[in-house]
């Protein structure tokens, strides 16, 4: 977290603002050759409470956001695909963050190893029929803002 002084040159108007500098992340929607999307149900410390979101993760420094999102799916789910694209990409939260978050749509996965948590991680793998999609959200099952914007590309690239 940095304090920073912005002077706005419209009105020369000066205040000190906090930014939260942090790696950018990567958020995958991982879709099974049967139509289904890879979906996690997990433990979110902010809300403690369960969030069903995609799978994802940060971005580790010299990594970029494919092989972030490939490496994160097979942590988090024990899924690989065969074909990875960036489908775009969002400000988190441009009010008090830097970073940036990436969605990549991988095609045709499949469950390839077992999972490998990070420490702290508490999640369980869900299979949603990509149709069941569109009233998961109407429902409330997902409140994930970022996961909200993936689906949201998700749906956009498809065409749906």
């Amino acid at each position: 977290i940095r304090k920073r002084k912005f002077h706005r040159a419209s009105d020369q108007k000066e205040g000190d603002f906090f930014v939260l500098d942090t790696n950018d992340w990567a958020i995958v929607l991982a879709v099974t050759k049967n139509e289904e999307i890879v979906l996690v149900r997990q433990f979110r410390f902010g809300t403690e409470e369960f969030s069903l979101e995609p799978p994802g993760g940060v971005i580790d420094k010299g990594e970029s956001p494919v092989l972030a999102g490939e490496r994160e799916l097979q942590e988090e789910t024990g899924y690989t695909g065969k074909t990875s694209l960036l489908i775009g990409s969002v400000f988190p939260n441009s009010a008090i963050m830097s970073n940036r978050c990436h969605f990549l749509l991988v095609n045709d996965v499949e469950k390839t190893s077992a999972t490998s948590f990070d420490p702290h991680e508490e999640l369980e793998t869900v299979l949603v029929p990509l149709s069941e999609i569109k009233d998961l959200v109407k429902k409330g099952d997902i409140t994930h803002s970022i996961a909200l914007n993936g689906i949201f590309h998700l749906l956009l690239h498809l065409g749906l």
